[in-house]
């Protein structure tokens, strides 16, 4: 199981060193920034410092251009965001969905599985476009007349449900010595590498071992159908059916169309197929 947590356009290197703490305490390490202010954000004294005991974490983290580029092997992608979207996924309480998510997949036919976390810019959060690209949106209960959270404690949280739906860590059983001791190590100094379990597309807990699958059943991943969709806009222009200075709500629509069909790489290659037949019909009439 691949546990991806993407932060879009970072703008304060402290945060993304906490952050990275946060996914520690929870066992994940797969983190991954787009476009962040600072080029050199994951060196930056501010983030080693608030990484705190987790800058393996931050040795490991990915920096990307585009979100496109962070999604190889997600194939499940979660938004977070305080407000719902027209046109855009469902909007869902984290442990509602996620709960519902993994048992749903305990239940199918066993297959390689990555899931990511999407957090927009400290200060506006996640673009519609961005949104738009997800499965599930998801909204942290929070005080009506206060909802504001910053960002290393929103994925805090967005972990810790995570790790719950994945079935949790069992109670540590260490004496108050060695818990004192462990307490300073990862407050402080801890900065052996960690077990990057997540990292590895493992099966869901209690489901059946994977099998060999080809492309008549592999799920597509979040970056093939954002290729695919691509494809498609290329060709509805060709046919003037998607005028590209007015393209209102269709591209979103069609976005959410392909997220709740689930489809598989034989599928995508069907579509993609039809696209090519389509641009090649429209140059030959051009």
């Amino acid at each position: 199981m691949v546990s991806r947590f993407i932060l879009i356009e970072p703008s304060h290197a402290g945060n993304v060193g906490a952050v990275a703490r946060a996914l520690k305490v929870m066992g994940f390490a797969d983190l991954v920034l787009v476009r962040p202010r600072w080029a050199d954000v994951l060196q930056r004294p501010e983030a080693l410092e608030r990484a705190s005991g987790a800058a393996d974490v931050l040795a490991a983290a990915r920096v990307c251009a585009t979100l496109d580029e962070a999604l190889g092997g997600i194939t499940h992608l979660c938004a977070t965001a305080m407000t719902a979207r027209d046109f855009g996924p469902p909007t869902l309480a984290p442990r509602e969905h996620l709960g519902a998510w993994v048992q749903a997949q305990r239940a199918a036919p066993a297959a390689a599985h990555g899931v990511a976390f999407v957090f927009g810019p400290e200060r506006y959060g996640l673009s519609n476009g961005d949104v738009y690209r997800c499965h599930a949106s998801l909204r942290i209960p929070t005080s009506p007349g206060y909802g504001s959270l910053n960002l290393a404690a929103a994925v805090q949280l967005i972990a810790y449900e995570w790790r719950l739906a994945l079935g949790g860590f069992e109670p540590h059983t260490n004496d108050r010595a060695g818990d004192r001791a462990h307490d300073r190590a990862g407050q402080h100094t801890d900065d052996r590498a960690i077990d990057h379990t997540d990292d590895r597309p493992d099966q869901l807990p209690g489901a059946p071992a994977p099998t060999p699958r080809n492309a008549a059943d592999t799920p597509a991943d979040a970056a093939t159908v954002a290729a695919a969709l691509a494809h498609w806009q290329e060709a509805l222009v060709a046919l003037q059916y998607l005028d590209p200075a007015a393209p209102k709500k269709l591209l979103p629509r069609l976005q959410q169309l392909l997220n709740r069909a689930q489809p598989t790489l034989a599928e995508i290659h069907i579509l993609r197929g039809v696209a090519r037949a389509v641009l090649r019909l429209a140059q030959t009439k051009g």
